[in-house]
This record gives structure tokens, sequence and C-alpha cells, in this order.
């Protein structure tokens, strides 16, 4: 791998199969799952129905008797029908739930697919609601549904609605923004540290008052390639964006520490000293769970937006050929240093019309589909190995020393198959 590989044109302006049919993904308030995880001092209240309760429970697998940071105000059929004024409910649930849960700090008013169909205006209500309860309780409202986006969408609502209440800084700074496991958020930041980087914050911070920033001395790189309007919101704000492939596999994270080291004016020597070591582990870890993806085939359903960087991984680091790299929005100035590095060959396509590319994938016929669970079970049963998208977002998978579990996921499906595989009599 060349540091300086991501400057490459490889397939960075290949053309797109843009689709605009049905589509096959979670809604946005998955993402919640993850996030109440990271802000510590948060809340996240969905206004929405009780299907969009069920979600929540039961992707986050949370017992009736837990304390999480999240909750629904269900939509009865009085507000949806008029019959009832939504807002002034929601006053009153807000009110009930603060005044028992004093540790909340930041309120976000989720919306929903019902919320938005109804147009109940949660923007007015967070503003209604902050002026009441600042300076204890900050509220801000984003968007969840599922009409339109695709689930990891819902953390880049949210990180988007933050930026604009970040105070304004002249100083020197980087910003990384994306929800990371605590343990691989501190990889990365000890990396950084390491290398003299800094002052840096992370982008969800874990506390309402923690410091952060921002201001047109600002740089910001992004650790999730889903991160199109908090990329837009930071710009607005006067940052920069530092461009990089994203931190998957060795070849990645090489690159996107680089890309931040040359910003901070890092020497090559300090960089070679603190990545030396890191980059071994991770070489000879992707090397070994990786070796049965070796001239292996993959297709990738657009799912999570992380599949253009994941297919580079596969393809450069792993020996993968790709079939065709589906992604649900292709934002070039975030994605476009890792097609830089993608070989020539595979088709491009951004949006979904599921049943033609349940087609294209049923030709393809690659050794490895990546897809959603609505997806996986049916081309199983056709014969197909699959690979869950969502469990590449619910997984520690960035930085060095994720990088051979990340090779391990997507050998696992074929691992699986040859054990199954019966010789026909």
């Amino acid at each position: 791998m060349m540091d300086g590989a991501h400057t490459q044109s490889g397939c960075r302006d290949a053309p797109l199969l843009k689709e605009r049919g049905q589509r096959e993904v979670f809604c946005g308030l998955t993402a919640i799952v993850w996030l109440h995880r990271k802000m510590q001092d948060a809340f996240f209240l969905v206004v929405g129905s009780r299907t969009c309760a069920h979600l929540l429970q039961s992707a986050a697998g949370v017992m009736i008797f837990a304390e999480p940071r999240f909750g629904t105000a269900i939509l009865e059929e009085t507000d949806l029908a008029g019959m009832a004024d939504a807002q002034v409910e929601l006053d009153r649930e807000v009110e009930k739930l603060l005044s028992r849960r004093s540790d909340i700090r930041r309120l976000f008013l989720v919306g929903s697919c019902p919320s938005e169909v109804i147009k109940l205006d949660l923007a007015k209500a967070a503003e209604r609601l902050s002026a009441k309860y600042n300076p204890h309780v900050n509220v801000v409202n984003f968007s969840g549904s599922g009409i339109e986006t695709t689930f990891t969408e819902g953390e880049d609502a949210c990180l988007a609605a933050l930026v604009p209440e970040l105070p304004e800084t002249q100083d020197r700074q980087l910003i990384v923004a994306g929800a990371l496991p605590d343990v691989v958020q501190d990889q990365m930041l000890g990396l950084l540290d390491d290398m003299g980087i800094g002052p840096v914050t992370v982008l969800p911070t874990m506390r309402a008052d923690d410091p952060a920033a921002v201001g047109p001395n600002t740089v910001f790189a992004l650790n999730q390639p889903f991160l199109n309007e908090t990329h837009a919101a930071l710009i607005r704000r006067g940052a920069r964006h530092i461009a990089a492939p994203f931190p998957f596999g060795e070849e990645g994270t090489t690159a996107w520490l680089r890309a931040i080291a040359n910003e901070f004016g890092v020497d090559q020597d300090t960089f070679d000293r603190v990545t030396a070591a890191p980059r071994d582990r991770a070489r000879r870890a992707v090397a070994q769970a990786g070796a049965t993806l070796h001239d292996k085939s993959v297709f990738l359903f657009p799912d999570s937006q992380l599949e253009i960087p994941l297919a580079r991984f596969l393809t450069r680091e792993c020996g993968m050929t790709a079939t065709e790299i589906g992604q649900p929005y292709v934002h070039r100035d975030i994605v476009g240093p890792d097609m830089a590095l993608i070989g020539d060959g595979p088709v491009f396509s951004e949006g979904q019309d599921v049943d033609k590319q349940l087609e294209r994938a049923r030709d393809a016929r690659a050794d490895l589909t990546v897809c959603g669970l609505g997806l996986a079970n049916p081309l199983e049963a056709e014969g197909l190995t699959t690979k869950w998208a969502i469990e590449l977002v619910f997984t520690p998978i960035h930085f060095y020393e994720q990088a051979g579990d990340l090779a391990g996921l997507f050998a696992r499906p074929l691992r699986r198959r040859d054990l199954l595989k019966v010789d026909a009599p």
C-alpha cells in the first residue's frame, strides 16, 4: 500500500447506475441503538407509533425492567386523526420524563414516519421546550423516519442537528465525526495523540457539557461514510474536510491517518514509529482471516452506506473481485478516495430498484452477497451465500486492531458454506 494511494484516479469518476425503485432497508430509528450508548446524559424520545417502539425494543434487546436512554411517545389514533393537540400531549410527556430523569442534559425529539405524515412540527417543539428547560436540558430535533432514508442516516441526522448548537472558536483543532465503540475510539485517539495531533474533539461527545466548538480554523475527518449531512453542516460552519479513504483494514486506516498527519505536519519518521507495529499486526490478521476470501467474488446490495469503503477493503486487502457495489447515496467528496483505490470492473449503483438488482445478483451468482436481513434468507434458499449488512454497523470494524475481525466477518459465511456442503451422491 502506498501512503499517497488515495490521490490515484481508479474508479473515482466511474459512472453510476442510478436506480429509483422499490428499496429494502431498515429505518433511521435503528441508529438510536448505538447512539444512546455513546451519549451518556442524552435521551432519545421517538415521537411515533407502537411499531416504532417495538422496533427499538427488539433491536436494542432492552429488558422490560431496564432504564434505557430512549423511549417512544406513542401517537394514538386521536393524534393521527387530528382529534387531539399532539403538541400539548408532547409537552406533557416531556415534563413527565424530565421530572423522573434528572440526569438528562440533552433531549432528542426524534421524528418518525407517523409524525412526519401528520406534519407534526418537532423542530418548533424543540425550540419551545429548549427555551423552557434551558440551561439544564437542551432539546434538539432530528428525523429518524424511514420514508426516504436508510438506517445509518439516523446518526447522520443526529450529528448534523448538533453542529449548529456548537459554539464558535478560532482555535486550530481537529473534529472526528462518527460514533465508534469506546474501545475503538480510544485506539484512534491514542494513535493521533502519539503523533502529537490535537486538540481532537469527537462527535458525538459523551456528555452535553464536554468541550466542543467549531470555526474557520477547524478541520474535520469522518470515520463513517454515511455522514453526508454532518459533512455539509460542518462546512457551513467554516470547517474544512480532510478527505481520505475510510479506516477499514490496514490500508484504509493508514491512508486515513496519513491524510490527518499531513494536515498537521507530522513527519514521516514519527508517523512510521507510531503506526509500524499496529500496521504489521493488521496485515497479518487480515492475511490469516481473509485467506478464505482470496479470488472470491462479492456482490454488495445498497444498505448501510459502508459499501464502497468495504469493497475497497475486500478487493485491495482480501483479494476479492467485486461484481457490483451498490450504495444508497454516493457522495464523491466523501467516498471518492475509496473509489480511487478500486480497480476497474465493478458496476457502481446508487439507490435501489430491488427487483432489478435481485435479478443482477442472481445472474452474477457471486461467491458472497452482502445484503439486508430481508433479502438474506430468500437468497440463501436460492443457493447464494450471504452476509448481513447490518452486522457491519453493530460490530467493531474500524482501525488496525479490528482489521482481522472485519475480514473474518466476510470469511465466516464462506467457511460455513464449505462446512455444510454435501457432495451429491
